[in-house]
């Protein structure tokens, strides 16, 4: 997941969130289509005030949002001291050490407040004398037992009151650990599809695969890194001519993702 976004994107998805076409879009903003489509593209073409404008009006945010100069679309000029943030807070996020766009999706998740919630009540010890008189009251029971009926150690009934005894740790672990997971696969569901997303295991594979293929290949480490790259391009290795490969490997030999791999200071045997 992408630490920042770009101008490109947040258009787009403000456009897609509303799910308006392009030719709908225009319609509503009297801007042209190519003008809006162009806007959305990688090559992003300068966009006049006027339309930053009508379209941060029709979005009903600011222009500092449509730009990404702010990640507030309805909160732009809030104290930190509504937000109760410390000082150490603020320095994490203004740090860039870790990924503010990804904390907030997670704080925002409807089970967060459950996680919150559930973790203030571990750290305060809102809960802990129940389970202390819960045990308690098992450990008696459990007494009575070996008291009155005086049964075997392997007898399934002191086994149980045993084993009923909850350890306040171990309950608070696995209880945020079930909010953690749904909060955590959510978000990454609604990410699948990003362009900076892991590639799905089916080309993991095909990687693995065209690896073994290309250390097949006869010669030096230098060959086996161009016949890989010529996999990738869709180019059949083994129909080059000597010359083109040579052409090819001398190519190879300058790029960065050659000098810096371990093929470059290895020898086959």
């Amino acid at each position: 997941m992408k630490q920042g976004i770009t101008i490109q994107e947040r258009l787009k998805d403000l456009r897609t969130e509303r799910h308006l076409k392009l030719e709908e879009l225009a319609a509503a903003t009297k801007i042209s289509k190519s003008a809006l489509g162009s806007y959305e593209n990688d090559e992003l073409k300068e966009i006049s005030h006027k339309n930053l404008v009508e379209l941060a009006k029709f979005y009903g945010v600011s222009t500092d949002y449509l730009l990404c100069l702010t990640e507030n679309r309805n909160h732009p000029g809030m104290e930190l001291t509504e937000l109760h943030l410390s000082d150490s807070m603020v320095e994490l996020l203004k740090s860039g050490r870790i990924n503010n766009r990804l904390l907030c999706e997670i704080a925002t998740h409807e089970d967060f407040v459950t996680l919150i919630t559930d973790t203030e009540i571990y750290v305060d010890g809102v809960a802990t004398a129940h389970f202390q008189n819960f045990n308690s009251l098992l450990e008696v029971l459990r007494g009575q037992v070996l008291s009155q009926y005086q049964p075997v150690e392997e007898d399934a009934a002191l086994k149980a009151l045993e084993t009923m005894q909850v350890q306040e740790e171990d309950y608070f672990c696995q209880v945020t650990h079930r909010t953690w997971d749904t909060i955590l696969h959510a978000i990454r569901e609604a990410h699948k599809n990003d362009t900076d997303s892991a590639p799905d295991g089916s080309n993991g594979m095909k990687l693995i695969r065209d690896a073994k293929k290309a250390l097949a290949v006869p010669g030096s480490y230098l060959d086996v890194f161009t016949a890989l790259m010529c996999t990738q391009l869709q180019i059949r290795y083994e129909k080059l001519s000597e010359q083109e490969r040579t052409v090819l490997k001398n190519v190879m030999k300058k790029t960065p993702a050659y000098k810096d791999s371990p093929l470059s200071r290895m020898k086959r045997r």
